[in-house]
């Protein structure tokens, strides 16, 4: 049974709850759990798009340093892939994955926050990648994913400075998608991936996969990707009942199966 991290599952929405107070520092044993509410979310099939949340205060506030400055250069690197790998496993859900941003989304936080396929954000939120602060670099992704989403000259900035990126301004450069008051980020979250519960899911799957690996590729390799993927879709049930319903009653009325 997970200490701190949970998924807890609503008519068809999955949450991964951080809960560890008070700002949630993501030690080795919480990656650990992310991984494991990642790979839970991944399998289960009554979860159809999910919810990354930290609680009404804060979503995290970085990594555990005090946990860190204990470890050495070869503990590092022991460590290094499974911290990685644990945020790389929420990039990878092959469902919609939206992250409710409350207080407080720093070096490790803002990293998971990345992962995310979007951001809803409460209009008095705070991210930033402050780890060169620690005489460090964003160790979990951001050095590569913030430069892929708000750009390599942007990422410089914030990374290079380690300051503090204000609701307004994350919004203003695309680090996040939306602002709303913070007592309805998670609400806000929820109603966004509860689209999802009876889409077809193959089909989003399928859309997700061909935008991540297309954008890790050149574009004839994307464009093959994307290729395959559509190709593959004509295998599904999903696609014979969407097509059909279209013949039939116009867009907008397919009831899908998710199979």
């Amino acid at each position: 049974m997970a200490e701190f991290v949970r998924l807890e599952v609503t008519d068809g929405v999955g949450t991964i709850r951080l809960d560890r107070p008070k700002m949630n520092a993501l030690d080795a044993q919480m990656q650990e759990e992310i991984r494991a509410a990642a790979a839970e979310a991944t399998e289960r099939d009554d979860v159809k798009a999910v919810v990354v949340y930290g609680g009404e205060r804060v979503f995290a506030a970085g990594a555990d340093v005090k946990e860190m400055a204990q470890m050495s250069h070869t503990d590092m690197v022991k460590r290094s892939h499974g911290l990685t790998s644990a945020f790389t496993a929420v990039a990878r859900i092959p469902k919609p994955v939206v992250a409710a941003v409350t207080g407080y989304a720093l070096g490790g936080g803002c990293e998971l926050a990345l992962c995310a396929d979007i951001r809803i954000a409460a209009d008095n939120a705070t991210l930033g990648q402050p780890e060169v602060l620690l005489g460090i670099i964003p160790g979990a992704g951001g050095t590569q994913r913030l430069s892929r989403l708000v750009g390599p000259s942007k990422a410089k900035d914030i990374i290079f400075t380690g300051r503090f990126v204000k609701a307004d301004e994350a919004l203003a450069i695309g680090l996040v998608d939306r602002l709303v008051p913070a007592d309805q980020v998670y609400d806000e979250a929820v109603a966004w991936a509860s689209q999802f519960t009876k889409a077809a899911s193959y089909a989003v799957r399928a859309a997700k996969e061909s935008i991540d690996r297309g954008l890790e590729v050149d574009l004839d390799t994307g464009l093959e990707i994307e290729r395959q993927q559509f190709a593959a879709l004509f295998a599904t049930r999903d696609r014979s009942v969407g097509m059909d319903s279209f013949v039939e009653n116009g867009p907008g009325k397919a009831q899908f199966e998710g199979r």
